[in-house]
């Protein structure tokens, strides 16, 4: 049982960061990015490539699986994103969903529909018995990453002047402007730190999840029940929504297999019958 719950909260941490960046965008921007899978496989795929071709050592690839997809995220949200910023979330549903399709299209074109496999270093490998706990090396390496990068990003936007001054922005545009905010650029700079956010989140998940063409549509819907679930108001929510589906769906698939993923779409039903607007929602 305590391995299962390890599992648990280490598929759930992943999970976290993989959805940090939307819950960023949709949260504190307004802004909905269902492309968002697309910068996650971006940064599995710079750590795949890296590897298995170049023979790159697995964490020398995770920077560059975080600075990767964030250029790839500033050059798109100057060139195309801001342009949306004002528009419905219809048409920002249709673009994003329209550039997941192009994407992913691309990917199997280039690189094949064959799944990458990572081959992690031999001191992440394998488990260990910890007062008759089977623990995996590799899961709390993950655990650990995650929770400095959860408690940094806590930081970064309740502490400092970027996390006021994107918080004003967000809440009041032309006020913020005629404060002297760069407003574009802070923009800017959040969308591409959570499109590396993503990118991380892939290469640290491409040896638990898989990772093919098809990555961005099959995990979207794990990203948008993270962020619906955990509220788009703070990182707390997501967080906690994050661990919970994580420990939900590894025992739902060990205790009941023959129901699948169908145990955390039922958990997620009925957080949202009693919380409409998720864990942790700002009063309305």
């Amino acid at each position: 049982m305590l391995t299962i719950l390890f599992d648990g909260v280490a598929y759930g941490m992943v999970l976290f960061i993989l959805a940090a960046g939307l819950s960023i965008t949709l949260g504190l921007m307004n802004f909905v990015n269902l492309a968002h899978g697309v910068f996650a496989m971006a940064g599995g795929y710079v750590t795949a490539i890296l590897m298995n071709r170049a023979g790159v050592p697995f964490l020398a690839t995770l920077p560059l699986a975080f600075l990767v997809p964030a250029a790839i995220g500033l050059v798109l949200e100057r060139t195309l994103y801001q342009r949306l910023y004002g528009r419905s979330h219809l048409d920002q549903v249709l673009f994003t969903i329209g550039l997941t399709f192009m994407a992913t299209a691309a990917v199997d074109y280039v690189m094949g529909s064959q799944p990458q496999l990572i081959q992690l270093p031999g001191w992440l490998s394998g488990r260990v018995d910890v007062l008759g706990v089977k623990i995996g090396l590799y899961r709390s390496f993950i655990i650990a990453v995650c929770g400095i990068l959860v408690v940094v990003l806590q930081l970064v936007l309740t502490r400092t002047r970027f996390g006021a001054r994107l918080r004003a922005a967000v809440d009041d545009h032309r006020v913020a402007r005629g404060l002297g905010v760069n407003t574009p650029a802070i923009f800017a700079a959040t969308f591409a730190f959570g499109s590396g956010l993503a990118g991380l989140g892939g290469a640290l998940g491409a040896e638990i999840l898989g990772l093919d063409p098809t990555f961005p549509f099959k995990f979207l819907i794990y990203f948008m029940i993270v962020v619906t679930v955990g509220g788009t108001t703070s990182l707390t929510g997501p967080f906690l929504a994050a661990l919970l589906l994580g420990v939900a769906d590894v025992a739902g698939k060990y205790f009941v297999p023959s129901l699948g993923a169908f145990v955390i779409y039922t958990l997620m039903i009925v957080v949202l019958v009693v919380r409409p607007h998720g864990l942790f929602a700002r009063a309305r």
